[in-house]
Order: C-alpha cells, then sequence, then structure tokens
C-alpha cells in the first residue's frame, strides 16, 4: 500500500510538474507494485489444492502474470523514452519543487520499507532481494531530486529528461532479466536454482546406479520446481526406502520439491525417437 501510494504521488505529480523524470520513477515503483502482488497472487493460488484437471494446481498462473508485468514495464518505458525525446527538442518548464518534494516522500516511503527487512536480511535469501530492492529504489528517487536541484539552479530543462531515460535504463535492465526467467519457465527450463549437472552428478553417484537417462526438471511455478529421472540399476534391493532418501535428498540438496524416479534393471527408453 505504502508503494502504491508513492506510485499514484509521483505519477499525479510527474503530470503537474511536467518531470518526466518523475513518471519514470513512478513506472519504476509500479514495478514494485507489480511483484509484491504477483508474490500476494502466488501465495493465494499455492493455496488452492490441485483439481481432477489442472493436477498441478495453479502454480503457473504466477508465470504468466510475470511475462505480462515484463511486457507491460517495456511499453511503459518506451512511451516515457519517447516522451523523453521530445522534451529534448521542445523543453518545458519543471516544477523542480514539486518534483523534490514528491521524490523526497519517495525516498522516505522506500527507505522506511526497506528498515522493515532490515532484521531479517542475513538468514534469508527472499528477504534481503526485497531489502536491496527498496534501498535501490529509495536511491533512484534521490537521483530524481538531484536532477530537480540541478534543473532548479541551471535552468537546464534537458536535465529532466536525461534523468528519465537513465531511470528506464534501470528499468529494462530488471525488466529482461524477469522476461527471460518468465520465459524460460513457460517453456519448462530447469529452474535457475537448479544445477542440472550436479544433480545428475549426484544421481549418478547412488550406490547402486550405472545410469541416468530421461533426466527432466522443471518449474510448476513461481516458488515450486518438479523432475522426473530413470535410474539404471540392475542389483537394486529395497525400492522404498532408496525413494525416500532420494526425494528427501532432492528437495534438501537441490530444491525440488517433486520428484519422480523410474527404476529400471535395463536402459529403457520410453522416447526412442528423443535425444
Amino acid at each position: 500500500m505504502l508503494n502504491l501510494a508513492i506510485v499514484v504521488a509521483e505519477a499525479v505529480a510527474g503530470i503537474l510538474g511536467n518531470s518526466t523524470a518523475l513518471f519514470a520513477d513512478a513506472s519504476h515503483n509500479m514495478s514494485d507494485v507489480l511483484g509484491l502482488a504477483l508474490a500476494g497472487g502466488a501465495a493465494w493460488l499455492a493455496a488452492k489444492p490441485p483439481g481432477q484437471r489442472r493436477t498441478y494446481g495453479f502454480g503457473k498462473a504466477t508465470v504468466f502474470a510475470a511475462l505480462i508485468n515484463g511486457v507491460l514495464l517495456v511499453f511503459a518505458s518506451g512511451a516515457i523514452v519517447w516522451e523523453a525525446f521530445h522534451r529534448f527538442f521542445a523543453p518545458e518548464p519543471v516544477n523542480s519543487t514539486l518534483v523534490m518534494v514528491t521524490a523526497g516522500v519517495g525516498v522516505v516511503v522506500n527507505g522506511l520499507t526497506a528498515l522493515m527487512f532490515m532484521r531479517g536480511r542475513e538468514g534469508d535469501a527472499n528477504v534481503r532481494a526485497a531489502f536491496l530492492h527498496m534501498a535501490a529504489d529509495a536511491l533512484i528517487s534521490v537521483g530524481v531530486i538531484v536532477a530537480g536541484v540541478l534543473v532548479m539552479f541551471t535552468g537546464a530543462q534537458w536535465i529532466d529528461p536525461l534523468a528519465s531515460v537513465l531511470i528506464v535504463l534501470v528499468i529494462l535492465w530488471g525488466t529482461f532479466d524477469l522476461l527471460r526467467e518468465a520465459a524460460d519457465m513457460a517453456l519448462d527450463a530447469a529452474p535457475r536454482s537448479v544445477d542440472v549437472v550436479k544433480l545428475r552428478a549426484f544421481l549418478c553417484a547412488q550406490p547402486g546406479v550405472e545410469e541416468v537417462h530421461d533426466l527432466h526438471v522443471w518449474s510448476m511455478g513461481a516458488s515450486s520446481s518438479a523432475m522426473t529421472a530413470h535410474l539404471v540399476m540392475p542389483e537394486v534391493v529395497d525400492n522404498d526406502a532408496f525413494l525416500q532418501k532420494l526425494c528427501g535428498d532432492m528437495d534438501k540438496r537441490f530444491g525440488v520439491d517433486h520428484a519422480t524416479f523410474q527404476i529400471e534393471r535395463q536402459p529403457f527408453n520410453c522416447h526412442p525417437d528423443h535425444h
């Protein structure tokens, strides 16, 4: 709610104060709101049980939401750059005071939000990422204030559109990473958090395993992953105990919480046409 309030305030002030830099900062803060909404939506969808048709539940909905958010941010960035391009050749007077005051509020709100995550950032990667993101947002708002000060004292109106272009570059840097990860998840690529080479080596090193084939790892949603593999074990003794330990290892070592294994005494290729 704090970040959404900042988005609205900066967007309105950016229009009233003729500041593309402030409007760009509003777009950047909007990416935070979308990210937080995505996290909340993922938590809500994860609580819904799988059905007869959607046997994996609704985890993939978060992937499509991430793709849509990324595309919207790219279009918003393009619109800001287009407006900044026109401002370079036809400068409009910027209300520096309004810009600095609004950006100052953004510094305070993003700074306070970052402080909320400070205590737990050492032991939790997600909390640490949230802390760093909020701190970076506060620094971007500081950049908008600096641009407002320079415009006020130099009268150079081109500084404001230049600042907006720099902020857009920051947005696109983060958006590209978001789009690439979401596209990989939509195409059932292995999650970034899972090292498939190490996972395969771990399986091959298990007692009695002579070969591993048909290994697949994919994302079932923003926070859940699955895998299947065929294990060639000519002299397997106790399937249940071995599989129970192996599934636990997949979760603890590689973060794969849904693992399925097929044990074979001889290699059996389910897909002879696939390589």
